[in-house]
């Protein structure tokens, strides 16, 4: 019975949250927006079905809370976020929150109440491709988010995340005012967004740390627009392929990054070359890029930073451009709960399962819950086409199967 309940919560939901998008290809809710809050209102309605005590803070993060037997006994929150990247996929974020939902209504459903309440938690806004902020809606439930990040713009609409929150009713200042919830427990389901299970043929394993990242998302190549044909070679202040020598070099510094042993992963997300300037019979005379560096290691983001700024004096005075990197962005990297990952773990093993312990490459709501003193872990979920792009893939079986775990998990303790 418990399995089946769990199949169909986690397929209704699913099909239900991913109806609701802007239009394709893939799915795209935008963080602070409409669509995002439709989303949420799609895990109220299931929520008060089950009888939850459902309520958002000043953020509008929401919470949805089954009780337990010892009601003083720290919580255990679970959940993900609905918000996506552009044009991304069904799964990301979304399969995390349907297998909370799922865990909730087997607890419900069997008339057997938890050991401690259970706080299905659907945070706003963890997608930072919108607002240049990491885990904007689990920090600011943590009472961690800053001011001078309420100003900052989301990247289609150009208006701040002081002015989105408010327009679907949160209360900004209240965030800033805001203590944080108490310590307490934290699970996040999620795909992987990586091909480690995939090729392992495992349906899940479990996360013990977060990547940080260090990013420059609005940077540029400054050079001087010319004759194609006209502007001879020593001349020419040309932007794209000071870029092309940029990213050369950064590639050849993490491979020797990676042959050193150390975790890294350089990323130029984003090359612009396409505004109405640039002309097949020009020299192009500028281009704006990001990069993203990530690593679990804050001194080796440290280190292939000052490695970056070698490279960009290097190109400028070979090239004779002028490179602005912008401001830039980081996130810590972040261990996770070793004793949740373990008793989870433990549990696997009675459904002959042996999950790998790994780290995520990705940033997540998890390692905000982390920095901020709670035991929280990740439960990744196998997923064969990779992440943030329209053919996320993820068998529902393997969900179901993560949350029996998690239910036994819980039932036990």
């Amino acid at each position: 019975m418990t399995e089946t309940l769990i199949r169909e919560t986690v397929e209704r939901l699913l099909e239900k949250i991913n109806a609701i998008s802007a239009p394709g290809p893939g799915y795209t809710r935008p963080s602070y927006s409409s669509l995002e809050s439709d989303a949420h209102r799609v895990i109220i309605e299931e929520a008060e079905a089950l009888g939850l005590e459902i309520t958002r803070d000043a953020a509008l993060n929401l919470f949805a809370r089954l009780p337990g037997l010892d009601r003083n006994a720290p919580a255990l929150h679970i959940g993900s976020h609905l918000d996506t990247v552009p044009m991304g996929g069904a799964y990301d974020g979304a399969a995390g929150v349907v297998g909370a939902m799922a865990l909730a209504t087997a607890f419900v459903k069997s008339g057997e109440a938890p050991p401690t309440d259970i706080v299905v938690t659907v945070t706003r806004a963890e997608e930072s491709v919108w607002f240049p902020v990491s885990y904007v809606g689990s920090r600011a439930a943590l009472g961690r988010l800053t001011a001078p990040e309420m100003q900052a713009k989301r990247a289609d609409s150009g208006r701040t995340l002081a002015d989105h929150m408010l327009e679907l009713g949160g209360d900004p200042d209240a965030v800033l005012r805001n203590p944080g919830l108490a310590a307490a427990r934290f699970v996040e389901l999620h795909i992987e967004q990586g091909p480690v299970l995939d090729k392992a043929g495992e349906a899940f394993g479990i996360v013990h740390g977060v990547r940080g990242g260090l990013r420059y998302r609005d940077a540029r190549i400054e050079g001087i627009w010319a004759h194609s044909g006209g502007a001879p070679r020593a001349a020419r202040s040309d932007a794209v392929f000071a870029l092309a020598d940029l990213i050369v070099a950064m590639d050849k510094a993490w491979g020797a990054v990676l042959d050193e042993g150390h975790d890294l992963a350089v990323t130029f997300g984003r090359v612009d070359a396409a505004t109405a300037e640039h002309a097949f019979a020009k020299v192009p005379g500028r281009v704006d890029f990001c990069i993203d560096i990530r690593s679990d290691d804050m001194a080796i983001l440290e280190r292939v930073d000052g490695m970056f700024r070698d490279e960009i004096a290097k190109v400028e005075k070979a090239r004779g451009v002028r490179v602005v990197t912008g401001a830039q962005s980081r996130s810590q990297p972040t261990r996770l709960s070793s004793k949740l990952g373990h008793d989870i773990a433990a549990t696997a093993a009675a459904f002959d399962l042996k999950p790998r312990f790994m780290l995520s490459g990705g940033g997540h709501d998890a390692a905000a819950f982390a920095q901020a003193g709670w035991e929280s872990v990740m439960v990744f979920l196998r997923n064969w086409n990779g992440s943030h792009n329209p053919d996320e893939a993820m068998s529902p079986a393997d969900l179901v199967q993560a949350v029996r775990v998690l239910h036994r998990t819980w039932s036990r303790r």
